[in-house]
């Protein structure tokens, strides 16, 4: 095909051209810097063409296809589908690797002319969304996936685009939308670091920043939680990055030239370290497995991977008409078709997933009502809400032990809610009583669930009894320090079913004295979900 190449010069427009010239494709490499797209078109044996995206586009006619890999996508202005829609009125299917969530999901407002026209819009067919909704699909299969968790971690010897970097640096600090347990929550840019093991076993760490899979498959996939991390290889990049992030949490400082420049220039100077390893991991929670996807690029080739989407696509003998972001245009299996000329391995596991609660309590789990093993199972962030009735005890020893946890004060009936988030070693739990707010940590042992309250730690002997389940306390510390068993406070736990819904009745009593700290009692239900197509609108 006659291929119109915008941006064929950047980082990621060069592994482009290349793969389509290997395919056999008429590529011509056009961008505002004609001797760069000179230079490279002579040495792959393509065309060269001086274009600039914001001034006379009637150099489009007579090209099949017309390719913007330049970018940076969120700043197009005011009329950002200038590009597309002038390839539309030439009759020439459009694609983009882009990466912004907000151009990508608007390029639907493009549909009805690209169908009169019989003409494919694609945006996003890079590595997200359109190599990320390609795993996904193959993982989850026919099931509904609970958790969608996505990392991409280049290496360190990488070149670094300046629109790749402009788009990082505007996004640190700043607000961005995740789809979490069902619900919509509001998290800075870089941030929520977590830890992916690559292929051979090394770890990366990735940091949350926003792509389009965030805003595109909580409803395309029916998912509860939908997570994106990039990664950074040296430690000094990702944590400098985080403090950057934290100082625009306080004041929002432009990306301007010389801000850029100053990266760009920090980044040149640690590029002789590290490595040129990069690689991408997509996990799915579904059912009772984690499924997970990866990948792992050899020195020089973890560039090529944004473009081997397009590659895959333009194999195809036609494409389809409309306009849509990438999602579930190509599948895996010819994304790694696409990838066999690379320096590049993929592989696929599958382990159970049991959550904490089955973890501790074995076999005697399923022994439990419905409505309890619900609540006990969640694969990233569940919410619970319902009513209780909170009593508190008197007297200056009780009242000092609750004012240490931050124990709801006394109600005959007060709105409840209960967020579970998974964590590296368990679970978060933060319970909402009216106003107040208090949160515990549970982690699995050898020994049994440890539940921690501020500097209280104690281990409990979960156990069934009848269709019930008990928590009672075994023994304590504050902090590595045991604690004797007098001064462990006396607990009586349970959780039940009645008329059909999850009840839990929970009575502290206070060491020494024995007199009543708190009793909070009450049913939950599972909370009613958000909107998965209507993330918040930022003022």
């Amino acid at each position: 095909m006659k291929v119109l190449l915008l941006g064929g010069y950047g980082v990621f427009g060069e592994r482009l051209a290349r793969l389509l010239v290997r395919d056999g494709h008429a590529v011509t490499i056009a961008g505002r810097d004609l001797g760069a797209a000179e230079r490279l078109a002579t040495e792959i044996g393509a065309g060269a063409l001086r274009m600039d995206r914001a001034g006379a586009l009637d150099g489009l006619a007579g090209f099949e296809v017309v390719i913007d890999a330049a970018g940076p996508f969120h700043a197009y202005g005011g009329d950002p589908y200038r590009l597309p829609r002038a390839a539309i009125a030439a009759g020439a299917h459009y694609l983009d690797l882009c990466d912004d969530a907000d151009f990508c999901t608007g390029i639907t407002a493009l549909d009805g002319a690209a169908r009169a026209a019989g003409v494919c819009v694609i945006s996003g067919l890079s590595s997200v969304p359109a190599l990320s909704s390609a795993a996904v699909t193959a993982l989850a299969g026919e099931e509904r996936p609970q958790v969608i968790d996505t990392a991409i971690l280049p290496g360190n010897r990488s070149p670094r685009g300046r629109s790749v970097m402009r788009s990082i640096l505007s996004q640190a600090g700043r607000p961005m939308a995740v789809w979490r347990g069902g619900a919509w929550e509001e998290v800075p840019g870089w941030s929520s670091p977590a830890r992916y093991t690559l292929p051979g076993g090394t770890r990366r760490q990735g940091w949350m920043i926003e792509v389009p899979d965030l805003r595109l498959f909580p409803a395309h996939f029916g998912a509860g939680t939908v997570v994106f991390r990039a990664g950074l290889e040296l430690a000094v990049m990702r944590y400098g990055l985080a403090a950057f992030a934290m100082l625009r949490r306080v004041v929002p400082v432009p990306i301007s030239g010389p801000v850029l420049a100053v990266f760009k220039g920090l980044a040149d100077l640690l590029a002789p370290f590290g490595s040129g390893r990069g690689a991408m991991s997509v996990t799915v929670i579904t059912g009772r497995e984690r499924r997970r996807w990866r990948l792992l690029a050899e020195d020089g080739d973890g560039p090529f991977i944004p473009a081997i989407a397009a590659r895959a696509l333009l194999r195809r003998d036609a494409l389809p008409a409309g306009a849509r972001p990438a999602l579930g245009v190509v599948t895996l299996a010819e994304a790694e078709a696409a990838m066999r000329d690379l320096q590049v391995r993929t592989e696929r596991d599958a382990v159970p997933f049991v959550p904490i609660f089955e973890a501790v309590l074995g076999e005697s789990f399923a022994a439990l009502p419905e409505p309890i093993r619900q609540t006990h199972v969640t694969a990233d962030k569940s919410r619970w809400q319902g009513r209780s009735e909170v009593m508190r005890g008197a007297g200056l020893w009780p009242r000092l032990l609750a004012a240490l946890v931050r124990f709801p004060p006394a109600s005959p009936d007060v709105e409840v809610e209960v967020t579970k988030t998974v964590t590296r070693r368990g679970e978060t739990w933060e319970r909402r009583f009216g106003t107040r707010r208090f949160r515990s940590h549970l982690i699995p042992t050898r020994a049994g669930m440890t539940e921690r309250f501020g500097p209280f730690t104690f281990l409990l002997g979960l156990r069934v009894a009848g269709e019930e389940l008990l928590y009672p306390v075994r023994s304590g510390r504050v902090g590595p320090i045991p604690m004797p068993r007098w001064l462990l406070p006396v607990s009586e736990a349970r959780e039940h079913v009645r008329d059909g819904r999850f009840h839990f009745d929970v009575s502290l009593r206070a060491p020494i004295t024995g007199a009543l700290i708190v009793r909070y009692r009450g049913w939950l239900v599972a909370a009613t979900p958000g909107d998965p197509a209507a993330p918040p609108v930022r003022c």
